[in-house]
C-alpha cells in the first residue's frame, strides 16, 4: 500500500512524515528527491536553462535555487513547466523506490503537489494535512525567514481546484487546536 502525505507549504506534512519515520515507516520525500534528481540530471538542467531561464543555472553548472524560485513563483506557466520537467522523473523514481521496498507496507510519499504532479494516480490513500492560511504563513515566515508576501505566493501557487479528488482521503488537522499524533495513530489503526 502506498499512501500520500499531502498538504501545502506550512501545513505540517513534514511533521507527520517525521512521526512516521520515527515509528519505523519508510517515507519518500518528493521535495528532497526532486532536488537530488535535479542536481544529478544534466537533461533536467538543460531543460530548465532552455525552457525556463538560463539564469537559473549558475556558472558552475549547479541550479541557482533562489533564482529559479523567484522565476517560477512569479510565473504560473513557468512553475507548471518546471513541475512537468521534474515530476516525471520523480514519479519514475518513486515507482522504482516502491518496488525496491515492496516488503515494507504501508509505504508513504510526502508531497505538496499531489494532484499537479499526478501522484494521486499512484497512491492507494491520502493523508491530507490541513491548517489555515494564517497558521501556515506564520510557520513558514518563522521557519524559512521569508516575507509574508513570498509565503502567500507559494500558498497560491499550490492552491488548485481539484476536479477529481482521490477517493480515499483522510484529514489531519494541524491548526494547533488538536494534537497531531493521536490523529495519526487513529489513521494507522484504520489501515491495519
Amino acid at each position: 500500500m502506498l499512501i500520500a502525505i499531502s498538504g501545502g507549504i506550512g501545513s505540517g506534512k513534514s511533521v507527520v512524515a517525521r512521526m512516521l519515520r520515527t515509528m519505523g515507516y519508510l517515507v519518500y520525500d518528493c521535495d528532497v528527491e526532486a532536488k537530488r534528481l535535479m542536481d544529478s540530471s544534466p537533461a533536467i538542467k538543460l531543460c530548465i536553462a532552455n525552457e525556463i531561464s538560463a539564469d537559473a543555472i549558475a556558472a558552475n553548472g549547479s541550479i541557482d535555487r533562489q533564482q529559479l524560485s523567484a522565476i517560477v513563483f512569479s510565473d504560473k506557466a513557468k512553475l507548471e513547466l518546471l513541475n512537468s520537467i521534474v515530476h516525471g522523473a520523480v514519479k519514475d523514481d518513486l515507482t522504482e523506490w516502491s518496488a525496491r521496498n515492496a516488503t515494507h507496507s504501508p509505504l508513504f510519499v510526502e508531497t505538496a503537489i499531489l494532484y499537479q504532479s499526478g501522484l494521486d494516480k499512484l497512491v492507494d490513500r491520502v493523508i491530507e494535512v490541513v491548517a489555515n492560511d494564517a497558521v501556515r504563513i506564520e510557520r513558514v515566515c518563522h521557519r524559512n525567514s521569508m516575507s509574508e508576501a513570498e509565503v502567500l505566493k507559494r500558498i497560491e501557487s499550490q492552491r488548485i481546484d481539484v476536479k477529481n479528488p482521490h477517493p480515499n482521503v483522510d484529514t489531519i488537522d494541524n491548526n494547533g487546536s488538536e494534537a497531531v499524533l493521536p490523529q495519526l495513530l487513529d489513521f494507522l489503526k484504520s489501515i491495519e
